[in-house]
């Protein structure tokens, strides 16, 4: 099976440079999220970085704003704009702001977010309107693990089960930290599992850097019938810059100039191991 390490490796590489470049933005969560993103948009999405508008797309909806770095890199890396643009993040009038906004005019943003807890229903919303309209395509959204202590979003799942959304399918970041530390200290969201399951999910657990599992993960919610699927990818804070994996503070922390360059060497290093 084809898979796409090269491609993460490269997304991860323009994380850091960006982040580095805006001398602020969430480091930890993007880094992880690097083989889930490779993987969607090099295999699963249907999409047309030069048509962004394509009314027949896949919808990709990133709830947890703030990771916006591995979008914005991934969209670049895609063909959506060009990479040289990556180096505005965050900067005054540039559209790549520190959460995405559909405002901005920027190619490939589904979403305006920023406040945690909206997105799932925001891709419940787009994933019903495609059912009433016998649309073929399907939603995808990404959670962060601490976001689900927003109430708002297990009312939508409560609600994504009973109508039954089969076209659309939950990712959720499953790093087990969030900005103040680990998740079971902060809020107990365990057990994950049963408790999707007990709102009428079909749950699949997978390594969250094994495309290939990642693969089979997403064809399988491709196949399920009359039920959403959440797909709970076990990920690690950092990955691919071994002194800064599963450390909580790099949450929300950029690298200096001086880091960068050890960041991309300990990038390089990690990526023998692929």
């Amino acid at each position: 099976m084809q898979t796409f390490y090269t491609q993460a490796f490269e997304i991860r590489k323009l994380i850091l440079e960006s982040l580095s470049e805006a001398g602020s933005g969430h480091t930890g969560g993007s880094l992880g999220l690097a083989d889930v993103f490779a993987v969607l948009y090099h295999k699963v999405l249907r999409h047309n970085p030069l048509n962004p508008d394509w009314v027949e797309r896949d919808r990709l909806v990133l709830s947890i704003g703030h990771v916006a770095p591995v979008l914005y890199a991934t969209l670049a890396h895609s063909g959506y704009f060009p990479v040289e643009e990556l180096k505005t993040l965050r900067k005054l009038g540039s559209r790549l702001q520190g959460h995405p906004g559909r405002d901005f005019g920027l190619p490939g943003i589904e979403l305006s977010a920023g406040s945690l807890g909206q997105g799932l229903s925001v891709s419940l919303g787009m994933a019903l309107a495609d059912k009433m309209d016998n649309k073929s395509r399907r939603t995808y959204c990404i959670l962060g693990d601490g976001e689900l202590q927003e109430g708002s979003v297990w009312e939508a799942i409560m609600a994504a089960s009973h109508h039954q959304m089969d076209n659309l399918c939950a990712v959720v970041d499953r790093n087990g930290l969030q900005i103040d530390g680990p998740t079971e200290q902060v809020m107990k969201l365990e057990s994950l599992e049963n408790r999707w399951k007990a709102f009428g999910w079909n749950v699949i657990i997978v390594g969250g850097h094994d495309q290939t599992a990642l693969i089979e993960a997403f064809e399988s919610a491709q196949k399920t019938r009359e039920k959403p699927t959440v797909i709970l990818a076990k990920t690690i804070m950092g990955k691919g810059v071994k002194s800064i994996e599963d450390d909580y503070r790099w949450h929300g922390k950029a690298p200096s100039k001086e880091q960068l360059a050890v960041f991309l060497e300990e990038l390089k290093i990690s990526r023998r191991y692929d």
